[in-house]
């Protein structure tokens, strides 16, 4: 019975060549290697290699701090990045649109399945997600900069029907992360949010004929873990790095264990706190009246989370089952760093499996975030000017939901508000408008959403919209708020109307509850 190679970060870094595919787990803030990827930056630093790589990765990996896939942003230390969120990790979307390395950005969720694609050495990954879209090759196909040339996704037309190719390529080194290792190199997650695709990135990179190199917490005796909790086979292991400190080996950075989010145990959620009042509450509840009960629903991060808060507060929980794309099902999903992960969850899929059902439509609801909007229904939440926040998993989500409401204030950059006897009252303005005549980039396409019958609507603290086949429609807005100066003068394109909007439900502007679960 061999044992497994127990070596050190820096004998693990040395491993890299010039010019190697390296790919890395981590969703967010959570589930990253970072003992690892901190000594390839090291190894960096000092010598000047590895260089020339190409980093692959399907989430965001970081934290705006440095930490997961910053730790590869230096000029020389790249070549290429196929990726599928830049947001939090600022310098390497900083060198994609300085033109310093080719940079592309696609679903997340494909990116994911892509890994299964490559371990069974197929040519890439065959699907609808994408079309019309950014992501799509006859808009940019994913690419960031004006150096990014080459065509990693192309337009295929199988039995009569478009698909879009997003081909394989070999990947040679794989830097992953685990909770236990056994003598013999299998892999537990017992410890982390979610199994992520870990199983199936370590499959592409050994049937690439490469490396995998995984950080455990801890080394621990041949049958002490649980087989159905080892999601990376000894078989597929090269070697092993024990994380040199707890700090590099968190749950989620910054944040204590939290065993409620593994499954260990459940935690009550009565001593939940509500928030006041405010337009993103005004937002989550016009977004709540809209949850039947039985619907499998996404909740996006920021004022999505909202909904989740309402719904509580109003007794409609049970109405819905709350998924996240990292994999859970179930409970409570959380924001800030430990978002990916949920409390109290009923399952834990891995990644692509989670997108498989995503993407054959089986999310009933899906309420993602609202950053631009344009008179074509196309939303774009992925390229603002200088930054390059990524799609991360909204295209395969909003494109796929049977339903879709994309949720935001109606300007951004300062707006203040205030409730006055049941109305909206505007204070101040956001500095900058949302509803453009055309977006910065398209993350989801209006066209498509016509194209397929799915119903959209756009929902902000003062207006409601509906997409339908000739436009845009204001269908509702706030008691006390003008129309012209209010929404009209504040959008570079007139929505249409069926006559006057109505008014949106008066209880949404009182201090008190509802009444949704009555």
């Amino acid at each position: 019975m061999n044992k497994v190679s127990i070596i050190t970060a820096a004998e693990a870094a040395e491993m890299i060549q010039d010019g190697m595919t390296v790919t890395t787990s981590g969703f967010v803030a959570s589930g990253m290697p970072e003992t690892l990827t901190k000594a390839i930056e090291k190894r960096f630093l000092e010598t000047g290699s590895p260089k020339n790589l190409t980093l692959f990765y399907a989430a965001a990996q970081g934290n705006r701090d440095g930490s997961g896939a910053d730790r590869f942003a230096h000029e020389g230390m790249l070549k290429r990045v196929i990726a599928g969120h830049y947001n939090m990790a600022p310098e390497l979307g900083k060198l994609a649109l300085e033109n310093k390395i080719e940079a592309y950005n696609l679903p997340q969720g494909t990116l994911s399945q892509l890994c299964r694609d490559i371990a069974g050495h197929k040519l890439g990954t065959l699907t609808h997600v994408g079309l019309n879209t950014f992501a799509d090759p006859r808009i940019e196909g994913g690419k960031l900069n004006s150096i990014t040339t080459e065509n990693i996704v192309e337009v295929v037309n199988i039995l009569g029907e478009e698909r879009l190719l997003y081909k394989s390529f070999p990947l040679n080194m794989g830097f992953l992360r685990g909770t236990y290792a056994d003598e013999q190199g299998n892999i537990s997650m017992d410890e982390e949010i979610a199994t992520l695709e870990a199983t199936a990135v370590a499959q592409a990179v050994k049937n690439s004929g490469g490396k995998v190199i995984v950080q455990v917490k801890k080394v621990v005796q041949n049958g002490t873990l649980d087989p159905k909790s080892v999601k990376i086979p000894g078989i597929y292991v090269d070697a092993v790095v024990i994380a040199d400190s707890p700090e590099n080996h968190q749950q989620c950075i910054g944040c204590d264990f939290d065993a409620s989010m593994t499954g260990e145990y459940r935690i009550p959620l009565s001593g939940i706190r509500y928030p006041s009042l405010s337009p993103k509450k005004i937002i989550g509840r016009r977004a709540a009246m809209e949850l039947t009960p039985n619907t499998i629903v996404n909740l996006g991060i920021g004022i999505p989370e909202y909904i989740s808060m309402v719904a509580n507060e109003e007794g409609i929980c049970d109405y819905m089952t709350l998924t996240v794309e990292a994999g859970p099902i179930g409970g409570v999903p959380q924001g800030g760093a430990k978002f990916g992960g949920a409390v109290n969850p009923e399952a834990i899929l891995d990644q692509p499996t989670q997108f498989d059902f995503y993407d054959g439509g089986g999310v009933d609801l899906a309420f993602l975030g609202l950053a631009q909007a344009d008179k074509e229904g196309n939303i774009n939440v992925s390229k603002f000017g200088p930054r390059i926040a990524g799609c991360g998993g909204f295209i395969n989500i909003t494109q796929n939901s049977k339903k879709v409401f994309f949720c935001g204030t109606f300007t951004a950059g300062g707006l203040k508000t205030e409730i006055n006897d049941g109305k909206l009252v505007i204070l101040q303005e956001g500095k900058s408008i949302k509803f453009i005549d055309h977006v910065e980039q398209i993350t989801f396409s209006g066209k498509y959403a016509n194209k397929t019958g799915q119903p959209v609507m756009y929902i902000t603290e003062r207006a409601v919209f509906e997409l339908r086949d000739d436009g845009v429609y204001l269908t509702e807005v706030a008691p006390g708020i003008d129309i012209q100066t209010q929404i009209f003068d504040l959008m570079e394109f007139k929505p249409k109307m069926d006559g006057e909007p109505k008014l949106m439900d008066l209880r949404i502007f009182k201090d008190e509850k509802m009444g949704l679960n009555n």
